[in-house]
């Protein structure tokens, strides 16, 4: 170890970052994956084995459905008073046999499976001396040499048991004949195939199934696998093993007992194919433990020389200071002592910038604007008087429109110096705007309409002045003066109050705006007042939130939305 610490201490600062990112870099990218694979195996497992549970909750209701038909199928008949007299009774001729067999056990066997096609054959073995009679009445003798016949004997109670072949299963049971001397035996042959048909089908490939009974005998096993995972099959004799837990490492395993037979089912499937899926995510890891080491690679061989740049940067970027250009350039996130440095650089400039622009410039602005308000207030009185004149001569001479002129521009131009304030009230911008729009109006030839909506609840509030007359000049002069669509032009001046806001809105149906230009209405400098003065003076006054916004179509119209704080 010290000798690796010696070696990694003398190596050269590039190799070191080297050495150091692909540590940090897939150190965690492995183990994270590897936390992944092995929460998602968990996962597939434990959801497999919710699924075999489920599926063998199903295949057992089924199964005991089934077990419970045989059994009531064999008590109808084990019960019946009929068939226990024809077995107890000692024939003295043939016709009383032959009604036996034709009204009492033909009819009851016939329906018997009739009901349950499951069913083969039907036989009762007795040593009564009655004739047989095909599969229904066969001797005692017939089944001595049977694994089964013992056992028979022995019990009262019906039981199964299968072929040496797994193809047949027999339900048998010894009739009780009270007071009788005869033996009797009921023999049900029940079709393997159909009784369990479903077990070949739990799922649709890689798995396999044990069905034993109470003594450890397996009555059906089935395993159903890809060509490639035939290796996984079990035998007959794997059992003892699976039941122990022998195997629980490759398989997936679940059991369940049937309640009336003593049965229990055993499905099994490979570990490997239910983790399957989680394979993907193993060459996913792989592919970006791959795909890091060569980012990494690339990146630390960059990042030595990435360590100077920032200062280099830096330094360009005092030259620039000098030269009064405020722009920083330099980009360095790190918190090292460089990172620090760049950072109070950073803010350093940002704070100029700053005292420039909120305090130099703004001052500048309002000191432009309160010139020229105050040239515009240059002997207002002469302005009053001389309008005042023109009206009372066009009264005499009962010129109308000349005395309407006249007050119309008495309203607009005292309210437009508003003695010099810089604050209106919601009110008086309103009549300068309805001014400037009647004066337009008639020197139009009242040849568009205007609608106003204005919420009166807002008249009292103040904003600053001189906002809204250049925003309908905009839209008489550049809007509705081009229009080129059938119809009149069309003024909405709308006011709506939305809780702390004032929103105004004027809107035409005149020529409209391409995009390109509505791009720069806002950011370029125009002859007049126009939109970029009156969104400068709101952003200056109120905040860079608040301002001018616009929507244009071409041969539609245009609509500028005022956005302001509702002061009192």
């Amino acid at each position: 170890m010290k000798h690796m610490l010696e070696y990694f201490k003398n190596l050269s600062f590039r190799k070191k970052v080297t050495i150091i990112c692909l540590f940090v870099g897939l150190v965690p990218v492995i183990l994270l994956g590897s936390f992944s694979y092995g929460q998602v195996r968990k996962l597939l497992i434990d959801r497999e084995k919710t699924a075999l549970k489920e599926s063998l909750k199903q295949e057992v209701y089924n199964l005991n459905y089934k077990i419970d038909s045989y059994l009531n199928a064999m008590n109808l008949i084990l019960w019946d008073e009929d068939v226990r007299n024809s077995l107890t009774h000692t024939f003295t001729n043939n016709f009383d046999m032959y009604k036996t067999y034709m009204y009492e056990l033909d009819p009851l066997f016939t329906t018997v499976r009739s009901l349950h096609g499951e069913i083969k054959t039907l036989t009762i073995y007795t040593d009564n001396p009655i004739y047989p009679h095909g599969s229904t009445l066969r001797p005692l003798g017939d089944i001595k040499n049977l694994p089964w016949y013992q056992e028979a004997l022995s019990k009262t109670t019906p039981f199964f048991a299968a072929s040496k072949d797994k193809k047949s299963l027999y339900l048998i049971c010894r009739l009780y004949l009270s007071g009788s001397n005869y033996t009797s035996i009921l023999y049900m042959n029940i079709s393997y195939e159909k009784t369990f048909s479903t077990l070949s089908s739990l799922f649709n490939k890689s798995y396999g199934v044990f069905l034993e009974n109470g003594q450890g005998e397996v009555l059906y096993s089935f395993h159903d696998f890809k060509e490639k995972d035939l290796s996984y099959a079990l035998s007959d004799q794997s059992l003892s093993a699976l039941k122990v837990g022998k195997l629980n490492e490759t398989y997936v395993i679940q059991s369940v007992s049937l309640k009336n037979s003593g049965w229990k089912i055993y499905v099994y499937r490979p570990v490997s194919t239910v983790s399957e899926a989680a394979n993907q995510i193993t060459v996913i890891v792989i592919l970006i433990v791959l795909l890091c080491l060569l980012l990494l690679f690339v990146l630390s061989a960059l990042l030595s020389k990435s360590l100077v740049r920032p200062l280099e940067e830096l330094s360009e970027d005092m030259d620039r200071l000098e030269d009064s250009e405020m722009a920083v350039r330099v980009v360095y996130d790190s918190s090292d002592e460089l990172g620090h440095l760049v950072k109070s650089f950073r803010r350093m400039v940002s704070r100029i910038q700053y005292l420039i622009d909120e305090v130099y410039k703004s001052k500048i602005t309002q000191q432009e604007y309160e010139m020229k308000a105050l040239q515009a207030q240059i002997n207002p009185h002469f302005l009053y008087n001389s309008l005042s004149l023109i009206n009372g001569k066009a009264i005499m001479a009962e010129q109308e429109d000349i005395s309407r002129m006249a007050q119309l521009l008495s309203t607009f131009y005292r309210t437009t110096l508003n003695k010099g304030k810089n604050l209106i009230s919601v009110h008086d911008e309103l009549e300068n705007t309805r001014s400037y729009i009647s004066i337009q109006s008639m020197m139009h030839s009242n040849s568009f309409d205007v609608v106003y909506e204005i919420d009166e609840s807002a008249l009292s509030l103040v904003m600053i002045n001189l906002l809204l007359q250049p925003l309908t000049e905009n839209a008489i002069i550049h809007g509705i003066d081009h229009k080129e669509t059938p119809g009149r032009g069309l003024l909405t001046i709308s006011l709506t109050r939305s809780a702390a806001l004032l929103i105004f809105t004027v809107s035409d149906n005149g020529c409209g705006m391409k995009d390109e230009t509505l791009s720069r209405l806002l950011t370029s400098e125009t002859n007049g007042y126009g939109a970029h003065n009156v969104h400068q003076r709101v952003q200056l006054y109120y905040g860079a939130e608040f301002g001018l916004k616009y929507e244009s179509r071409v041969n539609e119209g245009t609509t500028v939305w005022l956005t302001i704080p509702a002061a009192q």
